[in-house]
């Protein structure tokens, strides 16, 4: 049920909506919507979900667990048949991919692409600030080439032709994917600073 019920007890009409599945680290994402006046809703209610004008799919944690408790609420059903801009954040991006290496998970295969663990050439979890470049989608407007975001992860995409944004470490990859309505992204907007800010009033402008 939604965290935010009316006091009447019916739903709230949100022009946000934070999918709250308990994967993640949700309040974050609910504080940087604040911070731009906009109140989210956080809810599991497959028809707030749908009738939300944007829907933010976050997640934190591994992969296989986060897929299970998707499935237990139906959600792993709902999410790729929204209609609306649906945000990915996160292990919320790569559970959108068709495959993801953490925990052998099949995921929800909205984008056309699998899932990697980072070589152990390189320090994993990748930690910190890192630059996105080769912007393509109206969700960067304003973001400058080579902006810094904040990531914390183990797994990154694998190029496709859905591909908006790359990012080096030990490997090019896609830190940010389009298809349609769904947006997906490696890097966390609610840590990443103005820039960050910048793409999440971006998505509040699709």
């Amino acid at each position: 049920m939604s965290e935010n019920p009316s006091p009447s007890g019916k739903l709230e009409e949100a022009s946000v909506v934070i999918i709250n599945y308990g994967a993640g680290n949700i309040k974050s994402i609910q504080f940087a919507f604040k911070r731009l006046g906009v109140d989210a809703v956080l809810s599991n209610n497959p028809e707030e979900i749908k009738g939300a004008d944007k829907v933010v799919f976050p997640g934190v944690g591994e992969a296989s667990s986060a897929m299970n408790m998707l499935k237990e609420s139906g959600l792993n059903k709902l999410i790729p048949t929204l209609k609306q801009p649906v945000l990915g954040i996160c292990l919320g991006m790569q559970l959108l991919c068709r495959y993801t290496e953490e925990g052998n998970t099949i995921g929800l295969g909205v984008f056309d692409t699998d899932v990697k663990r980072f070589s152990n050439e390189v320090k994993v979890p990748q930690m910190g600030w890192n630059v996105i470049k080769d912007l393509k989608s109206d969700l960067f407007n304003g973001i400058k080439e080579s902006e810094y975001m904040y990531l914390v992860h183990s797994y990154y995409a694998e190029h496709c032709d859905q591909t908006i944004a790359k990012t080096d470490y030990g490997i090019n990859y896609a830190s940010a994917l389009q298809h349609d309505n769904f947006y997906g992204v490696q890097f966390h907007p609610e840590k990443s600073s103005a820039a960050g800010a910048k793409i999440l009033q971006n998505f509040l402008n699709l």
